[in-house]
């Protein structure tokens, strides 16, 4: 079992480990990291065996203070713009790395992702380390992301040193990406809570990258290898509400073992074969409430063999939508299903 720290007394313990080349877990606004020293190459490198991560995947940087991207990376007049206005927060930029950073952290890259969580116990955290910390989320590779210390328990019990309990994750949903292309310019390489809409209020031109070409390395976690995927497949239901309702409705009456990945409403009808993700119009609450909501398919699972897992196609109109689109697509491995 590994030390499980509840309370901020605490976070110098684990400040410590970080210090001497161990890895915790740690909350944020988003989902939970797992975090060690990003100067420390031996460290991260445990990252990876600790989560099995395919090696060229990047990790994203994490500073208490958004000045602290100096020591490590080469900032610009836009990145400060884009920090006073979303920093803390869950904004990630991808800068050009120093020679500091070691090439496990970037996958070989000569970028780096910068960010710095509002959670309050990270900042403190990082702060008490005294070093910029690299994480990914705190999950087996391809699983879905934890947002709770119950999850982390579950995925990487006896895997690290030490797991923070910060309670609740606030948003649910991995940080936004976004590449610095110019003096006034972005590029969205995975969307989140800070939105297209958001930044283009202090960038003059924002745009979203369509996916990785062939041989390409991927700038940002999230960009090239199927993600937060529960046991059993999942399928989009792409089509009106009531042709999706009646598509599930008809594989439960076929003898279909599913389970059924809705709204409210549908949920109280479906009974024990639904698991709802809130009001049909709340989707601050769906991107909450995702990744707990997948991670009860596989508890469901374990105890009733399971077939399949259906959902609604997401929506893809703007705001947080554009960030549950993009992590139900990698969930359910692109499979959609028109109905």
């Amino acid at each position: 079992m590994n030390t499980l720290i509840t309370d901020g007394s605490s976070l110098e313990r684990a400040a410590e480990i970080v210090k001497k080349g161990g890895l915790v877990i740690f909350p944020t606004e988003t989902v939970y990291g797992l975090g060690a020293s990003a100067y420390d190459a031996d460290a991260v490198y445990k990252i990876f065996e600790a989560k099995r991560r395919p090696h060229d995947n990047p990790l994203i940087v994490h500073v208490s203070d958004p000045r602290e991207a100096e020591f490590f990376s080469y900032t610009n007049a836009l990145y400060y713009r884009l920090a006073r206005a979303f920093m803390p927060g869950p904004l990630t930029l991808i800068l050009k790395k120093r020679e500091n950073i070691p090439p496990e952290v970037t996958a070989g890259g000569d970028t780096v992702g910068v960010r710095c969580p509002s959670h309050p116990v990270a900042r403190e955290f990082i702060r008490l380390a005294g070093v910029p910390v690299a994480a990914p989320s705190a999950n087996l590779s391809g699983r879905p992301s934890p947002t709770t210390a119950a999850h982390c328990i579950e995925d990487m019990n006896g895997r690290v040193d030490a797991i923070i309990d910060g309670g609740d994750c606030e948003f649910g949903l991995e940080s936004t990406v976004a590449l610095i292309t110019g003096e006034d310019s972005v590029k969205i390489l995975r969307p989140g809570a800070v939105t297209a809409e958001a930044l283009s209020c202090v960038c003059g031109s924002v745009t979203t990258a369509e996916g990785l070409s062939p041989g390409e390395t991927p700038l940002s976690p999230g960009m090239k290898y199927r993600h937060y995927a529960p046991r059993a497949p999942l399928y989009l239901l792409d089509g009106a509400r009531e042709n999706v309702i009646s598509y599930v409705e008809e594989k439960l009456r076929s003898g279909e073992r599913c389970l059924f990945l809705c709204y409210d409403a549908e949920a109280e009808a479906f009974g024990g074969a639904a698991i709802s993700l809130g009001g049909e119009d709340d989707e601050l609450l769906h991107a909450h409430r995702l990744f707990a909501a997948l991670r009860e398919t596989d508890d469901y699972g374990a105890e009733h063999e399971l077939d399949a897992i259906y959902t609604y196609m997401p929506k893809r109109d703007g705001g947080i939508s554009a960030a549950i689109y993009n992590r139900l697509i990698r969930a359910a491995d692109h499979t959609v299903i028109k109905v």
